[in-house]
């Protein structure tokens, strides 16, 4: 009976850590609008976005692991490598991009509202033209559940 107590034990405490890890939904832009997605763990989180070219010229997505680099108050530093892929028409010509993507920034999480608000930079380096893509600086807004 001690065994299957411990277990149980066990169990319920690994489905609670698992269900409390913090997610977030809702929009990054910048450059372009993205849908962006958050899921922490551990001292950093994974973003996910799926970028929008302007005028309907094509698409890109973007994963990054953040790793937190100090929190002040509400605010937490962080800075992460990752990949991006785009696939875009312009004059009627089909392509394809692949790149190196970097990110540092701040997030804001408002303890009364579970809203995140952060600022970020986000330099790609692309295989295909060679160099550096501009992405700038973006503004995210996302909903934590």
């Amino acid at each position: 009976m001690k065994k299957f107590i411990a277990i149980l034990v066990g169990v319920l405490a690994f489905a609670a850590v698992a269900t409390a890890q913090p997610r977030a939904l809702g929009i990054r832009a910048g450059y372009g609008a993205e849908l962006s997605y958050q899921h922490g763990g551990g001292a950093g989180f994974l973003e996910a976005d799926l970028g929008f070219l302007g005028s309907g010229h094509g698409f890109y997505v973007t994963g990054i692991y953040d790793f937190i680099l100090g929190s002040a108050g509400i605010a937490n530093f962080y800075v992460g490598p990752g990949v991006q892929l785009g696939f875009y028409n312009y004059d009627q010509k089909n392509g394809f991009n692949a790149g190196i993507a970097g990110q540092l920034g701040v997030e804001f999480e408002i303890p009364s509202v579970p809203l995140n608000i952060s600022l970020d930079w986000r330099p790609v380096y692309y295989f295909q033209y060679g160099g550096f893509g501009w992405s700038g600086f973006a503004l995210g807004l996302r909903y934590r559940f």
